[in-house]
């Protein structure tokens, strides 16, 4: 994958961890958020500005090998436009600026109305801008 890899954390499922990043340009920001409880994955303004979009990457407790260190990577397409979220080397989420659109494994939760207004569902073609 064609990946510009801004940031890199290890962690536990449910280790508290906040992970954000933006392009060089600035134009688009993302956060990957573990509350303790569920990880979230937001496409925002900006690192601290407001939430246009959130997708579901999991619930602690579902996690089978939640005991075992993880390693999280936010990426970037070339472009600065797309963004993806890597736990252990798997692509669990991506977001499009362009297309103002969401995808994740589970396809939680719906559209917001205002972004990914047909749903988060996972389609492997969101990983085109990273190819």
């Amino acid at each position: 994958m064609a990946v510009i890899v801004d940031r890199v954390e290890q962690g536990k499922p449910g280790d508290e961890l906040l992970l954000g990043s933006q392009p060089e340009d600035g134009r688009a920001a993302v956060v990957f958020e573990d509350d303790g409880e569920t990880g979230y994955f937001y496409a925002c303004e900006s690192v601290n500005g407001p939430i246009l979009d959130a997708l579901h990457i999991y619930n602690v407790a579902s996690v089978t090998d939640r005991d075992r260190p993880s390693e999280y990577k936010i990426g970037w397409s070339p472009s600065g436009r797309q963004a993806v979220l890597m736990i252990n080397g798997y692509p669990h989420a991506v977001f499009d600026f362009d297309r103002q659109k969401g995808w994740c494994r589970n396809g939680f939760p719906p559209s917001n109305e205002k972004w990914s207004l047909d749903g988060h569902d996972w389609d492997e073609s969101c990983l085109a801008a990273f190819r």
